[in-house]
């Protein structure tokens, strides 16, 4: 039965990739039915696999946040295990719920979750999804995690650099730490670009791309 799950949302995955799901918008406009081409959910606009997977308003208010939310927990997941945060050993990552702020033994690492960083000067984008201190080190690292269209991977990658390029500088201001952006940028239907692995590499953890 779970093989036969896995195997039909493959299908799926592989159909909205090649944007041939059965939406109403397809059935309508390919196929030729006399379906109403709009949204099921939001009744506003066409229902196209792109307004599905991440631009419906109704899914917007919950399971996009839920997408979003099931990444960051397995990326804190596995930097708290990496800098020896203690955690539930009996607790597999999808049952990990962050903590505001985690801090490792002997407090040479801080990881804030979903904070917003105070400064001096007002920073409008001033809460990345995770936040690395280390003292030790002396560095910061702001990891922020988008789940976007497929189409918009490697222009959301840009614009998290431009997003946070006044934290950073405040940043490293304040503290005097050497800090940097770390985007996570991934297609909803599994897109990701050139410079991913690059990126999940710096994040401490065994952080798989799979």
């Amino acid at each position: 039965m779970k093989g036969d799950l896995k195997t039909e949302t493959e299908s799926e995955i592989v159909a909205a990739q090649d944007r041939v799901l059965q939406s109403n918008y397809y059935t309508t406009k390919i196929l030729n039915t006399e379906t109403d081409s709009k949204c099921r959910l939001c009744q506003q606009f066409d229902e196209k696999i792109d307004h599905t997977i991440s631009a419906c308003p109704i899914l917007a208010k919950e399971q996009y946040i839920k997408r979003h939310d099931r990444v960051s927990a397995q990326l804190h997941c596995n930097i708290c295990k990496e800098t020896e945060v203690q955690l539930d050993k009996k607790k597999h990552w999808y049952e990990h719920v962050p903590k505001s702020v985690e801090t490792s033994q002997g407090g040479k690492v801080t990881i804030l979750w979903n904070q917003q960083v105070q400064t001096d000067r007002t920073i409008p984008n001033n809460k990345p999804d995770i936040i690395i201190h280390d003292n030790e080190k002396g560095t910061c690292m702001l990891i922020d995690v988008t789940i976007s269209g497929d189409r918009n991977v490697v222009k959301k990658e840009a614009k998290k650099f431009l997003k946070h390029k006044d934290l950073t500088i405040e940043i490293q201001c304040m503290r005097n730490v050497k800090t940097k952006v770390i985007p996570i940028i991934i297609g909803a239907t599994g897109t990701i670009s050139k410079s991913f692995r690059k990126y999940v590499s710096n994040i401490p953890g065994n952080n798989e791309v799979k």
